[in-house]
């Protein structure tokens, strides 16, 4: 009988239970599944949209907006790869202002006055080391 906790359900193994050998059975990997884990992008050129490296953005509430942009930089043809995306970047950041939740946006007058007040810092520190 399992005993619930809130949101958990604890279940205890008896010694009888563990005595039982398994009946799991393993699955041998298929080299050919476009959904197994081989980077951003598959064999074949496309891009894997599983990749745990894009952190889940492809199927957050701006994927579509996501995979639209990040599908024409990958196969942008552009000498600045990338520079005929502009509208599909724009849509993408739109839909990520409207879910600050989940794309935080950090304050870019905090990270200026950190930046500037770093670069006052370094020429006395060097001068400093001089000495």
């Amino acid at each position: 009988v399992p005993y619930v906790v809130g949101k958990d359900r604890i279940i205890f193994a008896t010694k009888e239970d563990h005595e039982t050998p398994s009946s799991a059975e393993l699955i041998a990997d298929d080299p050919d599944d476009p959904y197994e884990e081989k980077g951003l992008i598959l064999p074949n050129g496309d891009i894997n949209w599983n990749c745990s490296c894009l952190g889940g953005i492809a199927s957050s509430p701006c994927g579509e907006q996501f995979k639209s942009a990040f599908s024409c930089f990958h196969y942008s043809t552009k000498e600045i790869k990338g520079s005929d995306c502009a509208n599909q970047f724009r849509a993408m950041q739109e839909c990520m202002q409207k879910y600050p939740e989940l794309f935080p946006n950090d304050d870019e007058n905090e990270e200026t006055e950190k930046s500037s007040k770093d670069l006052e810092g370094a020429p006395m520190e060097a001068s400093a080391a001089k000495e």
